[in-house]
């Protein structure tokens, strides 16, 4: 099987960071987008970045950037979609999306959640971890708390998806649960630790410190 074509969502306003791209801050000796590269090169085949505004400031990444189909940043599932449809573009059926502010994700990441979509027509997977108490309800389900930029999503599905958007759904669970989407469970809910606020970019450079 050929590798899945990867994108790396980063098309948030990032308000709690007072705006700006959290991929692009600093982390040890590189970006924290550096690492999320790092860690999906060698899981994924192509790679493009999901990401609104002058797309110049990612020219040193070398990769393509794709703005949101949908006005008004209407959440990852615009990303998700801006992907699906580049994907399209080059032929692929599938691909596989994480999260530009979380560095430390699984390196078996693709190939967990491929083996999760095993059987299914239109591969539809979510990552999954143990839910804690700080964890929304609304995120959860079975006890879990699921990650919903992190996944396979099908390029088959992606007119469905756009539909959608256009009527206004903007939470990805409602919609993955609308197509009976999967979830492959990670016990190291950690992995999916993301930078929202300076005092997380304090807790990931110990982290990456370490």
């Amino acid at each position: 099987m050929s590798p899945l074509p990867g994108v790396i969502l980063a098309g948030g306003l990032a308000t709690r960071m007072g705006g700006g791209d959290k991929g692009l801050l600093p982390l040890g000796r590189a970006t924290i987008l550096d690492h999320v590269i790092a860690r999906l090169a060698p899981q994924a085949g192509a790679l493009a970045l999901n990401a609104n505004g002058d797309p110049a400031r990612f020219a040193r990444f070398g990769l393509p950037v794709l703005p949101d189909p949908i006005a008004e940043f209407p959440g990852p599932l615009a990303g998700v979609l801006a992907g699906l449809d580049w994907a399209a573009g080059g032929g692929a059926e599938t691909i596989v999306t994480v999260a530009a502010d979380t560095p430390f994700f699984p390196r078996d990441l693709v190939a967990r959640l491929h083996a999760v979509a095993e059987g299914m027509a239109h591969p539809l997977v979510l990552a999954a971890s143990p839910r804690g108490d700080e964890e929304t309800k609304s995120m959860s389900r079975g006890g879990q708390v699921r990650h919903p930029t992190f996944g396979l999503w099908p390029v088959a599905l992606r007119d469905d998806l756009r539909a959608a958007l256009g009527d206004g759904l903007r939470k990805v669970v409602l919609w993955t649960d609308r197509h009976d989407g999967r979830e492959a469970l990670f016990d190291d809910a950690e992995a999916f630790f993301n930078v929202n606020t300076p005092e997380d970019l304090a807790r990931a450079q110990r982290r990456a410190g370490a």
